[in-house]
C-alpha cells in the first residue's frame, strides 16, 4: 500500500475539520470534487481544441470569439467572461501567464497548476521565455518566435496547440486525449508533438 501524500493528508484533515464543525457536509465535498473532475477542467479545453483540429470553420470561430463558443458550451467554473484563444504554428509558439496575480480560465483549463501562481514563473516567463520553457521540458528551435500573453481580470488566454502529425485517422474523442492542460497554457506540446 502506498503512503498518502502530504497534500492528500492535509486535504483529508481539512475536510474532517470542516465537516466536524458543521461548516461542510461530505455530500458538498463530493459535489465539488465531481464538478472539478467532470464539469470543469482541462477536458473542456481539450474538447474545444480537438474540435478545432477537425473542423476548420469551428477553428476560425474559436480564434475569432472564444467567449461566445465557451458560453454556447455552458462550461461551469467561470473565469471565461472574455476568453481569447491564440494559435500555435510552426513559426510561432504562444505561452500564457498572469504577471499580476494568477488570472486563469478555470472553465476550460480546470484548477491552475501551483507553478502558474508562483512569482518565479510569473516574472521569468516574460523576461526569458525560451529558458523557462526549456526548464519545463519544452525545447523550441531558435527560429520559432515565442509570444507571451498576459492574462488579467478583464481577459484570459488559452493556447490552441498544434495538432500532432499522423493523427488524421483519430476521432475527436481520441484527439482529446492528446491535449493536456499544459499544452493549452503553452508550456508543453500535446502528446505526440516534438518541439
Amino acid at each position: 500500500m502506498t503512503k498518502p501524500s502530504a497534500q492528500a493528508l492535509r486535504a483529508e484533515a481539512l475536510e474532517s475539520l470542516l465537516t466536524e464543525k458543521g461548516l461542510l457536509s461530505s455530500a458538498q465535498v463530493d459535489e465539488v470534487i465531481a464538478t472539478y473532475s467532470e464539469k470543469v477542467g482541462p477536458m473542456n479545453g481539450a474538447r474545444l481544441v480537438a474540435r478545432a483540429w477537425l473542423e476548420p470553420a469551428f477553428r476560425q470561430q474559436l480564434l475569432a470569439d472564444a467567449t461566445s463558443i465557451v458560453n454556447d458550451y455552458g462550461f461551469e467554473g467561470g473565469q471565461c467572461e472574455k476568453l481569447v484563444v491564440v494559435e500555435n504554428t510552426p513559426e510561432v509558439h504562444n505561452v500564457v501567464v498572469c504577471t499580476l496575480c494568477s488570472c486563469y480560465p478555470w472553465a476550460v483549463l480546470g484548477l491552475p497548476p501551483k507553478w502558474y501562481k508562483e512569482p518565479a514563473y510569473r516574472s521569468r516567463i516574460v523576461r526569458e521565455p525560451r529558458q523557462v520553457l526549456n526548464e519545463m521540458g519544452l525545447e523550441l528551435t531558435d527560429d520559432v518566435q515565442i509570444r507571451v500573453w498576459d492574462s488579467s481580470a478583464e481577459i484570459r488566454y488559452m493556447v490552441l496547440p498544434m495538432r500532432p502529425a499522423d493523427t488524421e485517422v483519430l476521432s475527436q474523442a481520441e484527439l482529446e486525449t492528446l491535449v493536456t492542460r499544459d499544452s493549452m497554457i503553452g508550456v508543453a506540446q500535446p502528446v505526440g508533438v516534438k518541439g
